[in-house]
């Protein structure tokens, strides 16, 4: 079994989401271990007090191994190239990307992939989506990862979950790439010829 791990994002000393964190942790380990006693992440966290966004990386078996933070620096995204994949399989965030890598590799040309499962639309290779169409952010509601600022979102009603199809795609405007580290509207693409290669 490979080790989980939850990232979580700082910013000037402030933790973001660290319940969602914490729920989507035990929850995790409640299903491979099930004498696991719930932990708070909280116990865990000592940010280093510096300016700027860092990554705080947790590994974590039944209990945390390893808690280390660094710089973080978001990765441009401008292009997205089409993957189909009905095997792929990514429930629990791990250290195990072998299978994503694998179609990370296939990208081509384009900054990152968008995964397509079972004909339908799932995340890119590092971030859940919402598509735009002209009203409501909506959001594929079976992703590969149940992600934690996913969860935020839906709770705060700006995105709505909806199956989405490839061949449905054009119905929409725009695509927005987001997760515990990208912040809702810093990664927009409008949906055209020039962002997507299929």
């Amino acid at each position: 079994m490979y080790p989980f791990i939850e990232t979580i994002r700082i910013e000037d000393g402030q933790i973001y989401n660290l319940d969602y964190h914490t729920e989507r942790f035990n929850r995790t380990r409640a299903v491979f271990w099930e004498d696991s006693v719930p932990l708070d992440l909280r116990e865990y966290i000592s940010p280093p007090v510096l300016n700027g966004i860092h990554k705080c990386r947790i590994v974590y078996g039944k209990e945390v191994e390893e808690v280390t933070y660094a710089p973080y620096q978001m990765r441009k995204v401008s292009s997205l190239h089409l993957i189909e994949s009905d095997t792929i399989n990514y429930t629990y965030k791990s250290t195990h990307r072998e299978e994503l890598n694998a179609l990370y590799a296939q990208k081509g040309m384009a900054d990152d992939i968008l995964i397509v499962k079972d004909g339908y639309l799932t995340d890119t290779s590092i971030a859940n989506i919402a598509l735009y169409d002209g009203h409501t952010w909506f959001t594929p509601a079976h992703p590969l990862l149940q992600g934690t600022k996913r969860a935020e979102l839906l709770n705060k009603q700006l995105i709505v979950e909806k199956d989405i199809a490839q061949v449905h795609l054009n119905d929409y405007s725009h695509i927005m790439l987001f997760n515990a580290m990208i912040d809702w509207e810093r990664i927009v693409l409008p949906i055209n010829k020039k962002h997507f290669i299929l």
